[in-house]
């Protein structure tokens, strides 16, 4: 791909997002031909050499994109100072020297499906709040929800760190002191549907991502991981494009 902005090139190589391209840059650290890169210089992928602190740096020719169930008790990083289990203990050596990243979080004690890639560029697109890739979740909490409470996860809430856009909510199935709930938001912060059923008294006790986009975890078995069809990832490209525009 001929001709992009410097933050792109090094997101597609998998160096970082393209918001840490964008750090990476202004620190200094980025050169096109030997010379020092600007937010906004534009590469020729065919022609310029980038360096990363002396190294050169290209994107693959060809991007992976894999869907994970993850288990729980698994994080979601490369490397872990505790040593505890990641999701890329779960593949196969192929794979993990792709240097492939996460496209958002699953929390430790969350489960289902999430993507990775090294393309960084799709994985800003898919998880950043402006594109509004819906994602799905299952939870089971705590207690019956009334509609008191559906109405204000339906409509928004105020977070400690702002308010959350709609969110569409159905209730599945009740049973003694539990409900098992569908959850659909297009946002992605920390923690964020565990903290919208914290906010109306309904703690989740099991929480697992269904879908992101197009993407659905349909029946891959846990800790097993598969690649994306085409369909799948022109799906995630009309969905990114839809949020785009809307």
């Amino acid at each position: 791909m001929a001709d992009e902005q410097v933050t792109r090139f090094l997101a597609r190589a998998g160096v970082s997002s393209r918001r840490g391209a964008a750090t990476l840059v202004t620190s200094g650290v980025v050169c096109i031909n030997g010379l020092p890169a600007r937010v906004g210089m534009r590469v020729d992928a065919d022609r310029d050499q980038v360096t990363v602190r002396g190294t050169v740096v290209r994107p693959p020719t060809g991007c992976r994109y894999l869907a994970l169930n993850k288990p729980v008790g698994v994080i979601v990083t490369a490397n872990d100072p505790q040593h505890r289990k990641t999701v890329f203990d779960l593949l196969p050596e192929e794979e993990r020297s792709r240097r492939l990243f996460a496209v958002g979080r699953l929390d430790q004690d969350s489960s289902g499906l999430l993507l990775l890639t090294d393309d960084g560029e799709l994985a800003y697109r898919v998880t950043h709040p402006r594109f509004q890739v819906p994602k799905e979740y299952e939870a089971v909490v705590a207690g019956a929800l009334g509609d008191r409470e559906l109405r204000r996860l339906r409509k928004g809430m105020e977070l400690e760190d702002g308010p959350t856009a709609p969110a569409e909510v159905e209730v599945l199935s009740s049973w003694q002191d539990l409900c098992r709930v569908r959850i659909v938001i297009a946002e992605g912060r920390k923690r964020q549907v565990r903290r919208m059923f914290d906010a109306v008294g309904h703690p989740v006790k099991r929480l697992t991502r269904l879908a992101v986009g197009p993407v659905r975890l349909g029946r891959l078995r846990v800790g097993g991981y598969r690649r994306l069809t085409d369909r799948e990832l022109a799906g995630l490209e009309v969905a990114v494009d839809r949020g785009r525009e809307s």
